[in-house]
């Protein structure tokens, strides 16, 4: 049964996500998710998965093979507006064991504000080439 804990703002939904990811807790990971059969993630080469069943069986499988992670994220960017949040972050990530290697990850975060608060229903994230990874250009195009 999903946990029904209200998040306050975005940012505690978010904050709540990456906390989940670093500790490989499936329960805590899908509490920041709306029940939603229109739920999308996109895990790092992986495909699109769409709903809430499904994504839990893949953080499931995440989770499973890892160990304890550590996250930093780094060129955090957000638009809010009163009923959601798009939240763009460059995520680094190393397992415990062995902080120096980290794999650099372009996530896009969505939120939305409903009856229960603060929700995620949307994940995607990508991997970056190592080299390409500096300061975001800010130029409109």
């Amino acid at each position: 049964m999903p946990n029904q804990k209200i998040f306050a703002s975005p940012q505690d939904v978010e904050a709540a996500f990456y906390e989940a990811l670093e500790s490989c807790d499936i329960d805590a990971m899908m509490a920041v998710w709306a029940e939603d059969e229109e739920v999308v993630c996109v895990q790092p080469g992986g495909p699109r998965l769409v709903g809430y069943t499904v994504i839990r069986e893949a953080w499931q499988r995440v989770f499973a093979n890892a160990r304890k992670l550590r996250v930093r994220l780094s060129q955090q960017t957000a638009i809010t507006t009163p009923f959601a949040m798009v939240s763009t972050v460059l995520e680094h990530i190393s397992t415990r064991d062995d902080e120096n290697q980290s794999a650099p990850v372009a996530a896009t975060n969505v939120y939305v504000r409903g009856a229960l608060g603060w929700r995620m229903v949307a994940h995607h994230a990508s991997p970056v080439p190592p080299d390409s990874i500096g300061e975001a250009p800010r130029i409109l195009h």
